[in-house]
C-alpha cells in the first residue's frame, strides 16, 4: 500500500527535477558563443546560442533530444540525454565565469563512443542577420 501511495510522488519529483534548467547555467546567457577542443583538432566555431543548455549536447547538436538533470549547483551540472535511437550523451558543465564554461561530455553518436572536453566562450551578441545558425 505504501509503495502505491509513494511511488506517484517520487516519479513526480523525479520529473520536476528533470525539467529544471541548471543553475549552473543560470548566469550564462544567450548569445554569440566560440566553442573550442572539437574533436580531430577541429578550429574553434561560433554558434549563436539561444539556449546555453543545448551546449551540454554539443555532440548532437541541432537534434532534439531529452534531457535530465543529474545533478546541479551553482558552478556545475550534470546533464544526461537521449536522442532516440542509439545517439545518447552525459555532460558536465562547470561554470569558469559566465562567459565562459568547461564541458567534458561523452556518448554514443551514430553508434560509436566520443569522449572530449570543449571550452565555451561568450564572444558577443548574435548578429541580427535572420539567416544566422541559432541552437
Amino acid at each position: 500500500m505504501f509503495l502505491k501511495v509513494a511511488m506517484p510522488a517520487v516519479l513526480a519529483a523525479c520529473a520536476l527535477i528533470a525539467a529544471r534548467e541548471p543553475s549552473a547555467l543560470a548566469q550564462a546567457t544567450a548569445g554569440l558563443w566560440e566553442i573550442d577542443g572539437l574533436p580531430g583538432g577541429k578550429p574553434p566555431v561560433q554558434q549563436c546560442i539561444a539556449n546555453v543548455a543545448v551546449l551540454a549536447q554539443f555532440e548532437h547538436r541541432g537534434r532534439h533530444c531529452l534531457r535530465s538533470l543529474i545533478s546541479d549547483s551553482p558552478s556545475s551540472s550534470v546533464i544526461q540525454y537521449s536522442c532516440g535511437s542509439a545517439d545518447f550523451g552525459r555532460s558536465q558543465i562547470d561554470v569558469i565565469t559566465p562567459r565562459s564554461l568547461r564541458i567534458s561530455t561523452q556518448g554514443i553518436s551514430e553508434n560509436l563512443p566520443f569522449n572530449y572536453v570543449l571550452e565555451a566562450r561568450r564572444v558577443g551578441d548574435c548578429p541580427k542577420n535572420p539567416s544566422a545558425t541559432r541552437h
